[in-house]
């Protein structure tokens, strides 16, 4: 695997004589992650806000461990370069990535970066609906997002692009104006687990949808809501999907009920004791 580096402004100008490897390592800002193999950060350059994510290799042992449990490991930034790319060439509102760099043809020491311009302001889903339960939404507004939520999913998945991770708290709802139904934007974000290819294979679309479909689960969401999720989504006649998908479905209710029941088992009293 050959060395890669892509720089855009400002960090075309501001590393011109510098090794990029080693500039984006002394980057300061507020740290997100900080793992042996991984950091986030968040840095400001003239006034703009970035986020940095920096990978160092995992290691052969962290390698075989992902595969040993049948999970494809994340390797380096690579992996949301491409995404970005995919989702970007398909129209799909994401992040802007201005630097992206990758060293070394070993996969478990790879070094490798990717920055990309803040998204401000926004707030993200779980954030926005939050208080649903106790504050409900003007209806036209919660359905408007619920049909963009699932259309921009579709079309992620039409794309060849599946998240892993694909929760509300990773679509971002940009609050420069005020929502209004037939008028807003989001975007997807956090793609470094996405993985590309010519086409998304089923099982992988359905862990996305239950991911999703979990992550929605205590807001109040009513029957309807889930419908007009699935109409969106197929873009179908709701009767056909209900029948074709019905696997899919149940499938979903099973994927959250075991997903609700790790959380709690997480999070319970004592969990981490």
């Amino acid at each position: 695997m050959s060395d890669t580096l892509i720089l855009r402004e400002p960090f075309r100008s501001l590393w011109a004589d510098r090794d990029a490897f080693a500039a984006v390592e002394a980057l300061q800002g507020e740290v997100f992650r900080e793992l042996e193999a991984r950091r986030t950060l968040r840095t400001e350059v003239s006034g703009n806000g970035y986020f940095v994510k920096i990978h160092r290799g995992v290691g052969w042992g962290e390698i075989f461990k992902n595969w040993s449990t049948l999970k494809r490991p994340v390797l380096g930034a690579g992996q949301e370069w491409q995404a970005i790319q995919a989702l970007t060439a398909a129209g799909i509102n994401t992040m802007t990535a201005v630097a992206f760099g990758e060293r070394g043809s070993n996969p478990a020491a790879q070094h490798s970066f990717i920055i990309t311009e803040e998204l401000a302001p926004t707030i993200s889903l779980e954030d926005y609906s939050r208080d649903w339960l106790d504050k409900p939404p003007a209806p036209t507004s919660k359905w408007a997002l619920i049909r963009r939520v699932a259309e921009m999913t579709a079309a992620m998945h039409r794309a060849g692009v599946n998240h892993r991770d694909c929760y509300i708290c990773h679509f971002l709802l940009h609050t420069d104006k005020p929502m209004s139904t037939h008028d807003f934007k989001l975007s997807i974000i956090d793609l470094h687990r996405a993985q590309v290819r010519a086409q998304v294979p089923r099982r992988w679309r359905d862990k996305d949808l239950a991911g999703l479909y979990f992550s929605a689960l205590e807001i109040g969401l009513t029957r309807r809501d889930k419908l007009r999720f699935l109409k969106a989504y197929f873009a179908s006649p709701l009767r056909d999907t209900l029948r074709l998908e019905a696997p899919l479905l149940a499938l979903l209710e099973r994927k959250a009920q075991k997903l609700q029941a790790r959380f709690e088992r997480k999070y319970a009293p004592g969990a981490g004791e």
